[in-house]
């Protein structure tokens, strides 16, 4: 790449698409041979069967791994673009797949383990005849209590308890559409996705532990109902589980007629038998709302067929899930990886799943490693910000512990691969194979990945599509961008696969809009090839194949012309070893458009004196003098959110000197202000004058990092 320091390169012409890449590539991993000589993807000839020339009916092979109560006539309805239906004809109860039918084989197993935040507290063991009978009696509370039926939406707003899975179950097993709402969104949150769906029941919780404390859950129910009613969705009836058996977590009071306790109403049901009912394959099963920035949030719709075949699939083959291995996805059922990869895919094929209802460093940064080995834990999922957070925290805590790991699973952004190097020394302990995954709410299950017994892994990169999926990047002006050719672009899924939503939830022109408008050749068509699935991330495919996601298209920084990915700044700033955590900001600047700044935590005990020389050397290094960061900020923590996600938007607009936004739902506001005192505080003392912004450049910083 050419440097440009002159204001004329700010008027390079630039395509959207053509972000700057400047990763290297990375050497490739083998997949350790013990752990492929029992993969259940261990004979190459799985590729054929998922060939192109095989679809859509290679998806044959995930569905047959449910039960059906009636088989499908058509594999692939295409007739209505892009509203896909998949096994059309076909009939199955989610709830029966999952939990029934290994009742029925081994009800003794050992289906779910929850393991409370609290060390002293024991965890709880719940098997599939257990679980069965928790599922029908609350079943019967939603059937008989509530009067509700096939159809029917009911929000749920609750924590990681066994209490969630088996609410998700009992929906599932009367045809209730369920819209889980992550325990960490405010009342606010939940009242508008009330509103959304039509939800009439609200099925929440009275508190629940975090960082060691009990937090008062319920009394986001209250401000849930209000902001519904606003938006003129009344809710008849608010069913509360507590945390503790006999106790009240909350300092918030029920509402006589209105709210009652979920154990009271079991007392009533107990050893209740309720039927699943047998729903068609395209029946939605639940919905799943995006977290976005402005407007009427989406919501998801996923179907039961489809969906519960794609994520079972998927986890038999790029999990590795056998009957007897013991899996933790360390993430929250709140977000679609939770409902995926924790309940519906491991669940339907009668795994035993961990449940962990807190924070992983808590009591401190070996608490992972430490379950893991109680529990015997042989395949490990999680995401990047928890692999670094842990990295930073803890970066020795893993080699304390036995425990041994066949596979690891990371997902929800792209990992870096001095972050990926330490979560496979580590963490893996060299023994296990990655599998790095690229998917989305919208897509229900994995897209790109390697499979694991058979694919060598590369830092950075997710790896090829997955079995069935057919990825092409895009320029702006839809001409496929050659693997090999080191430009980057839009990338698209050029099928439609069964774990793909349905729609947004009453909003099927958005749904076309945003996904499919974009690529689609033609609008009368009904053949698939004409309706490319629009991702909305930036990526570049290497001549192997292997695909490097960059983030969101919008989530890049414009400096000179040239578009650099967050995620390849951040990657150059995690190269010096004594950096945790790195996150890069755009800030407006009148010649060269944008400028980068940066923003970096530290591992514990080391000295901040020449970080910022060191970083801003990394970034020149890997990616060129056009790169280097203006500023370099080393600060104690990043703003984030619940969920462990850096708010990148709130340091951004701290560098641009403009309004933060709200900030009081993050997990630690405390830091925002100690942050701009500092960088604000710097900047003036250095003649940095704040630059008056146009409405646009306000608005392009408050969406940064908050790309759907």
């Amino acid at each position: 790449m050419t440097d440009h320091d002159d204001a004329s390169a700010a008027q390079t012409d630039v395509s959207e698409a053509q972000i700057a890449v400047h990763w290297r590539e990375e050497d490739y991993y083998q997949p350790p041979a013990g752990f492929a000589a029992q993969a259940n993807a261990g004979d190459p000839a799985i590729f054929g069967r998922f060939a192109e020339d095989k679809f859509p009916g290679c998806f044959t092979e995930y569905a047959d791994l449910l039960t059906w109560d009636e088989r499908w006539s058509t594999v692939l309805d295409t007739s209505t673009p892009p509203f896909w239906k998949w096994f059309v004809g076909g009939k199955l109860n989610a709830s029966y797949n999952c939990v029934d039918r290994h009742a029925q084989s081994d009800a003794e197993k050992t289906a779910i383990i929850w393991v409370p935040e609290l060390e002293s507290d024991e965890h709880e063991h719940i098997s599939y005849g257990e679980l069965l009978r928790r599922v029908n009696e609350f079943a019967a509370v939603l059937r008989d209590y509530c009067g509700l039926g096939a159809g029917d939406r009911v929000t749920l707003h609750m924590p990681m308890v066994p209490d969630l899975p088996v609410t998700m179950l009992a929906c599932a097993r009367l045809g209730i559409i369920h819209s889980q709402v992550f325990g960490g969104f405010s009342g606010n949150a939940c009242g508008t996705r009330i509103a959304d769906s039509g939800s009439r029941v609200l099925i929440t919780m009275d508190g629940y532990y975090r960082a060691g404390d009990l937090i008062d859950h319920k009394v986001k129910a209250d401000e849930a109902l209000d902001e519904a009613l606003r938006q003129g969705q009344e809710v008849d009836k608010v069913l509360v589980w507590r945390r503790h058996a006999g106790q009240y977590a909350s300092q918030t009071p029920m509402a006589p007629g209105r709210d009652f306790f979920v154990d009271e109403l079991l007392a009533e049901h107990q050893g209740a038998k309720v039927e699943p009912v047998s729903m068609p394959a395209e029946a939605p099963l639940f919905l799943m709302y995006t977290s976005g920035t402005t407007g009427r949030p989406k919501g998801a719709q996923h179907s039961t067929g489809g969906y519960l075949s794609y994520v079972a699939g998927t986890s038999k083959y790029y999990q590795d899930l056998h009957p007897d291995d013991v899996y933790w996805c360390m993430a929250d059922i709140g977000w679609i990886t939770g409902h995926s990869y924790i309940v519906y895919g491991p669940l339907a094929l009668g795994t035993t799943t961990v449940i962990y209802e807190g924070v992983p460093n808590y009591p401190d940064a070996g608490r992972p490693w430490r379950v893991a080995e109680q529990l015997g834990v042989n395949i490990f999922h999680t995401s990047p910000t928890s692999i670094r957070m842990l990295r930073k925290v803890g970066p020795e805590e893993p080699r304390k512990y036995n425990y041994h790991f066949k596979t690891m699973t990371t997902v929800g952004e792209p990992i870096e691969p001095e972050v990926w190097r330490w979560y496979y020394t580590e963490v893996g302990k060299g023994e296990a194979a990655i599998t790095d995954t690229w998917w989305q709410t919208e897509t229900g299950g994995f897209l790109g990945s390697t499979l694991p017994g058979l694919q060598p892994m590369k830092p950075g990169s997710c790896g090829p599509g997955a079995l069935g999926i057919y990825p092409v990047i895009y320029d702006e002006d839809g001409e496929v961008v050659p693997p090999g050719s080191g430009r980057a672009g839009n990338i698209c899924i050029r099928n439609p696969w069964p774990g793909i939503m349905e729609t947004i939830w009453g909003q099927p022109e958005r749904f076309i809009d945003v996904y499919y408008r974009k690529y689609n050749r033609d609008q009368e068509s009904t053949d698939w090839r004409d309706w490319p699935y629009f991702a909305g991330d930036g990526a570049l495919q290497a001549a192997d194949g292997y695909i490097r996601i960059l983030g969101r298209v919008d989530d890049v920084i414009n400096v000179a012309g040239h578009r650099l990915g967050t995620k390849e700044l951040e990657s150059a700033a995690l190269t010096v070893d004594e950096i945790a955590e790195a996150a890069a900001v755009p800030v407006m600047d009148d010649i060269r458009g944008r400028i980068v700044e940066m923003y970096v935590s530290l591992k514990p005990g080391v000295a901040p004196q020449g970080m910022e020389a060191k970083v801003s050397r990394a970034i020149e290094v890997e990616i060129g003098k056009i790169a280097r960061p203006k500023n370099v900020w080393i600060v104690a923590d990043m703003p984030k959110t619940r969920s462990g996600k850096i708010m990148r938007r709130v340091i951004a607009s701290v560098s641009n000197f403009t309004d933060v936004g709200d900030v009081t739902t993050l997990a630690n506001p405390e830091v925002v202000d100690k942050i701009r005192r500092q960088v604000q505080s710097t900047k003036v003392a250095k003649g940095e004058q704040p630059r008056e912004l146009t409405e646009a450049e306000k608005e392009e910083i408050a969406k940064y990092g908050n790309a759907e």
